[in-house]
């Protein structure tokens, strides 16, 4: 990846709530700075596997920024930092420690699907988003 690549937000295509993170970044992200690709796509297999990140095992949201990548709390976190509005006032919320931070994080994710629900596939991108996403 060069340096001059918007960041990206891998994620999982299937779960409701990632969809739910999808659309809140979408509606917020009025510069579209970010791209946005599901975990099932080719596109976030090959930016996984050009990170060295583990494909198969990976089922968490990913933001790359760059030739960085981040994971799990640290990437939702970082993420508000692209999104207009007071929403930019929770990236505050990188002070908790990473592991307490990630703690929340995995019981959310545990429990995704049963409270979010889970898709058959990925969502189809409307025509108005669709140059957003990466597939």
């Amino acid at each position: 990846m060069n340096k001059t690549l918007q960041p990206v937000i891998l994620y999982d295509g299937v779960c409701g709530l990632c969809d739910r993170f999808v659309q809140f970044i979408i509606a917020r992200d009025l510069s579209a700075k970010i791209k946005l690709a599901p975990l099932q796509s080719g596109s976030a297999i090959a930016l996984l596997q050009k990170l060295h990140l583990p494909v198969a095992a990976l089922s968490t949201v990913v933001l790359i920024e760059e030739e960085k990548s981040y994971i799990k709390s640290a990437a939702v976190l970082r993420s508000l930092s692209y999104v207009d509005g007071a929403w930019k006032f929770f990236t505050i919320l990188r002070i908790i420690p990473t592991p307490i931070s990630d703690f929340v994080y995995d019981f959310v994710a545990r429990n995704r699907y049963r409270w979010f629900g889970k898709f058959d596939a990925c969502i189809i991108p409307s025509p108005e988003t669709k140059n957003r996403f990466l597939l």
